[in-house]
């Protein structure tokens, strides 16, 4: 999500109160095409307010309005004259606040629940019927509204599900109305944007790209940047962007680090050079990764471990970009592909916990010697496509399985060796082979392929027994890589895969399906 200029117009808020669904309400609300940034709770309501909101929109949280240490609100947000939307915890803190009351009466509601609509005609629920399913999470209940609302909506358990008052502009819903397990939810939302604050569906992709490129000019000024392509489509994207802000005072570094996917330096060096036109610097340091990573086990410490080396590569490279040029104009400024799932999994999220350290979030060394520029930071993965096809880059580049920086580095659960390295690239090759000829690649968000280096079986080939590695396949569909689940791949195609590896890939002798979603467990197996 871009940084906006102070003087945006139809900027809506959406104040965090520790929800695991903030930062998709936020989507929710550029899906609808209209600006949104995403703000602590314990922001001061003046500052939330500096910022000029056209709207505000209260998330859920994992609190009771009465418990002790409960995030609070201060009640000058609702008579602001700024348009509110309360949602699960947002709906009972706004109903406490103004006067309303919420019962702690265990009778709880989880998952898909039925909604009896009250008021059909009501600026939230015109248009939609009746009854329908909405997506509950609660354990507290509202039985009456503040005074000067009017109750639109109840379930079996809540007399109180929904309620609004049109000439404050305050509305509030108890259920999810962000997730898709709420039938209607993305037009109520839209109905509050639209009828509610009175906003219009004006934002789009090249509403990103224009913000984000008047930053970066902002930001950089005429001091140079150098950008480090992994051969994924998030530095490609970003990349590209400062490219066409910036021109030629960037210069993108390619590390060959040894970890990529096979093909995958051929097409940097070729296809997105032709397609942007940018200078490109290719650095082999394969043998000083290798040897960083010699020994090393621990997931955690190997992403560190080749975060560090990321940034002394470019350093060097710094300096040799710096002696090649004509003016001498120092480089000041390192360009990361980060996108907000890398933040939240680092731990960057409000309230939320550090899953893994991403290369370019918590790998980076506390002596960085760069200003960083992520112009994508606050985007998601499909909307960081849309992004790249806005730039015009081709479906090579934008529609590529997503690829972690660290690359197969962390593929491969064990030490990291040229051998290993080797091994995976191949099988990695023949399952996107297969894949691609299976026409599958739309709809597989990603396949990590996974090399067990630690792990032996024993197995049957050519009538002796082996005794060689386990090849995870872990296909899954996501929208975001905030959750997914694994993709039921057709048997013929996992069978022709399993083959092949089995067959042509040297001390292999198993291929394994992970069908676990996530949560609980991550897309990457490190």
């Amino acid at each position: 999500m871009p940084t906006a200029p102070s003087a945006a117009p139809d900027v809506v808020l959406v104040v965090d109160f520790g929800a695991q669904y903030a930062q998709l309400i936020a989507r929710r609300v550029r899906e609808a095409r209209v600006y949104s940034e995403i703000v602590p709770s314990t922001m001061p309501v003046a500052e939330m307010l500096a910022k000029n909101p056209k709207a505000i929109i209260l998330s859920g949280g994992p609190s009771s309005v009465y418990e002790e240490g409960a995030p609070q609100l201060d009640r000058a947000i609702f008579e602001a004259g700024v348009p509110v939307f309360g949602m699960c915890y947002g709906f009972q803190l706004m109903a406490t606040t103004l006067g309303g009351t919420v019962d702690n009466t265990g009778a709880r509601e989880y998952g898909r629940t039925p909604l009896t609509v009250s008021k059909q005609g009501s600026t939230l629920f015109e248009g939609t019927p009746e009854h329908q399913s909405v997506w509950m999470s609660h354990g507290d209940a509202c039985s009456a509204a503040p005074e000067g609302f009017t109750v639109t909506a109840s379930t079996n358990v809540v007399p109180v599900a929904a309620f609004e008052n049109d000439e404050k502009r305050l509305y509030g819903v108890q259920y999810h109305p962000e997730v898709m397990h709420s039938t209607h939810g993305q037009q109520i939302l839209e109905h509050f944007l639209y009828r509610g604050a009175g906003l219009a569906p004006s934002w789009t992709t090249g509403s990103i790209v224009e913000e984000q490129i008047a930053a970066i000019r902002e930001q950089v000024g005429d001091k140079r940047a150098i950008c480090g392509l992994s051969g994924g489509v998030d530095s490609a994207v970003a990349a590209a962007l400062v490219q066409k802000a910036i021109g030629s005072q960037l210069t993108c570094v390619y590390v060959d680090h040894g970890l990529m996917r096979k093909g995958e330096t051929e097409q940097v060096e070729k296809d997105f050079v032709a397609a942007t036109g940018v200078q490109l610097k290719v650095v082999d340091a394969q043998e000083r990764f290798l040897d960083a990573l010699k020994g090393v086990s621990d997931p955690e410490e190997k992403r560190k471990i080749i975060g560090r080396e990321f940034i002394r590569v470019f350093e060097q490279a710094q300096a040799e970009i710096i002696t090649e040029a004509p003016d001498e104009t120092p480089v000041e400024f390192l360009v990361q592909g980060t996108l907000y799932p890398d933040i939240v999994e680092s731990g960057g999220g409000t309230g939320t916990a550090n899953i893994k350290s991403h290369h370019n979030v918590g790998g980076l060394p506390e002596d960085l010697e760069f200003q960083l520029v992520e112009p994508l930071r606050q985007l998601f993965k499909d909307e960081v496509r849309m992004v790249g096809q806005e730039l015009g880059l081709p479906d090579e580049i934008v529609q590529r399985q997503p690829f972690p920086g660290p690359g197969l580095g962390i593929r491969i659960v064990g030490e990291v060796t040229k051998d290993r390295l080797d091994l995976l690239r191949e099988a990695d090759a023949i399952a996107r082979e297969e894949l691609t000829a299976a026409g599958l690649d739309r709809e597989i968000w990603q396949c990590p392929v996974v090399l067990l280096a630690d792990v032996r079986s024993v197995g049957v080939q050519g009538d002796g027994r082996t005794y060689g590695h386990p090849i995870v396949l872990r296909p899954v569909s996501s929208e975001d890589a905030m959750t997914a689940d694994w993709t039921r791949m057709p048997y013929e195609v996992l069978a022709r895969i399993s083959t092949r590896i089995t067959n042509e890939v040297k001390d292999v002798n198993r291929v394994v399906l992970d069908c676990t979603s996530k949560p609980p467990g991550t897309i990457e197996w490190e």
